[in-house]
């Protein structure tokens, strides 16, 4: 390690911000090959050594009794967005520290301004702290959007000191910290997004949450694989990690929660990105379907459950014949070692080859289907394609399929009918180990199938000699 006067030499990757003091030709965090970066750093001037971030602010804490520990009047604060409340449980929660993630341009600034927003227009305030965007870009866009809030704070910085005092001055019951990425702390010797800075910056910040009852949200820049990037120690800090999915060249935006200490990770909110903003989707099945009574061969619906709603999505298959050797299997939406389960138990149990047929499977907006109630509908997709025979006009399916080529009943299958009722669906195929679970009578017509092959009979996708 080269010195000079004041400064020392460190070698920095520029895809994910790691930083060291030896020159390295992979990244050892991102693996990813010459992208280092050989910078000059002011050598931090001796300090005696400190506590931790964690116990650094605050007093200390002495053991109480669970029983003793007081709550707040309002354990929650509801923000004005009912899809951003439903993520995160029913409210934002005072004190807590949340990440957000997604791809770069797919709404996180836009989706937190909305939040600052809503949450000011209730009379709390705001602190929007940015060190990407100019105070000017951000006015430009809050214009366009139509935020014009005296609560919403405004502070462009990245020194983490500058931005703890802005805490402590303005106690603001909700602070969005745009980008984690960009706070450094001065004295960590490090660049800003490395992984000790990322830390220290955490670890500071979920301190000034619990201690001043003030919720933080971090964005959070992901990397090439879409998770966030930098150490997995800041997901483990914060008490909810969400991203914010979609395909930029389409409208749809889905809020999904991988980790909440107060609340599902089931829950999904649905967004329509607009001139204005995000604007929630109110009846989110409407944006999955495009006509319940058409009929097209190789395609089918399915109602998976995302935590205490139904959400009704459009499958479509298509297979053609293949021209190499090793047919294609391309799915969008769907997990590809779970479709080829279902190929196998279509081929070896209701008859339907596919061995030399290409297959490419995808789902409306790309909505990712994770609930095993949706095998059913995926199978009857992918046989109806490969028979070019459509299922009946306003066919629910629902089911998990076995491996013998048996259905299993599926979660809350109720909900589900009642939901494809109210969009005008007329009939539910499901297990039969299900029909117990229905109302009676049904708001549909309902039928009881105990295997994938009886369900392809009584669609009419094959017949009882077809094999």
């Amino acid at each position: 390690m080269k010195k000079t006067s004041g400064k020392r030499t460190a070698f920095v990757c520029t895809q994910c911000g790691h930083d060291s003091v030896k020159w390295f030709g992979q990244c050892p965090n991102c693996r990813e090959y010459n992208t280092v970066s050989e910078i000059q750093v002011e050598e931090a001037p001796a300090r005696p050594r400190r506590r931790s971030a964690a116990g650094a602010a605050g007093p200390a804490h002495r053991p109480q009794k669970l029983s003793q520990v007081s709550m707040p009047a309002e354990p929650r604060l509801a923000c004005g967005l009912g899809e951003v409340d439903r993520v995160l449980g029913g409210g934002i929660v005072p004190g807590s520290l949340a990440l957000i993630g997604g791809d770069p341009g797919i709404g996180k600034s836009t989706l937190l301004l909305q939040v600052a927003d809503a949450v000011a227009r209730r009379g709390h305030p705001v602190l929007y702290v940015s060190g990407e965007e100019s105070a000017e870009q951000i006015r430009l866009r809050a214009d366009r959007m139509g935020v014009r809030q005296d609560g919403i704070w405004l502070l462009t910085e990245t020194d983490l000191d500058a931005v703890e005092a802005s805490l402590e001055e303005l106690t603001p019951e909700i602070a969005v910290m745009d980008s984690i990425q960009t706070l450094y702390a001065p004295d960590v010797a490090a660049a800003p997004g490395s992984v000790g800075q990322l830390r220290e910056c955490g670890l500071r910040l979920l301190r000034r949450a619990k201690d001043g009852r003030c919720a933080i949200f971090l964005i959070g820049h992901v990397t090439k694989e879409g998770e966030v990037a930098g150490p997995r120690v800041l997901e483990h800090l914060v008490d909810a990690v969400l991203y914010l999915e979609g395909e930029r060249s389409q409208a749809l935006r889905v809020l999904r929660g991988v980790k909440n200490r107060f609340g599902s990770t089931q829950e999904i909110g649905l967004f329509e990105m607009r001139a204005r903003g995000l604007a929630e989707l109110t009846d989110p099945a409407r944006a999955f379907l495009v006509d319940v009574n058409s009929a097209h061969p190789g395609c089918a619906v399915v109602a998976p459950l995302q935590g205490s709603r139904p959400v009704l999505v459009e499958v479509q298959a298509l297979t053609a014949r293949s021209a190499y050797a090793m047919p294609q299997r391309v799915a969008t939406g769907f997990d590809q070692k779970r479709l080829a389960v279902l190929l196998a138990v279509l081929e070896r149990r209701a008859g339907v080859g596919l061995a030399s047929s290409d297959l490419f499977l995808s789902t409306a907006g790309a909505f990712a289907l994770d609930d095993p109630g949706a095998d059913l509908g995926v199978a009857l997709a992918v046989a109806s394609s490969a028979r070019d025979a459509a299922l009946p006009a306003g066919t629910l399916a629902l089911g998990e399929v076995g491996l013998s080529g048996e259905l299993r009943r599926c979660l809350d299958p109720e909900r589900r009918i009642r939901e494809a009722a109210r969009l005008g669906f007329e009939t539910a195929v499901v297990p039969k180990a299900s029909s117990g679970d229905l109302p009676s009578p049904a708001p549909l017509k309902v039928i009881a199938v105990a295997t994938l092959r009886e369900a392809l009979e009584r669609t009419g996708v094959v017949s009882e000699r077809g094999r």
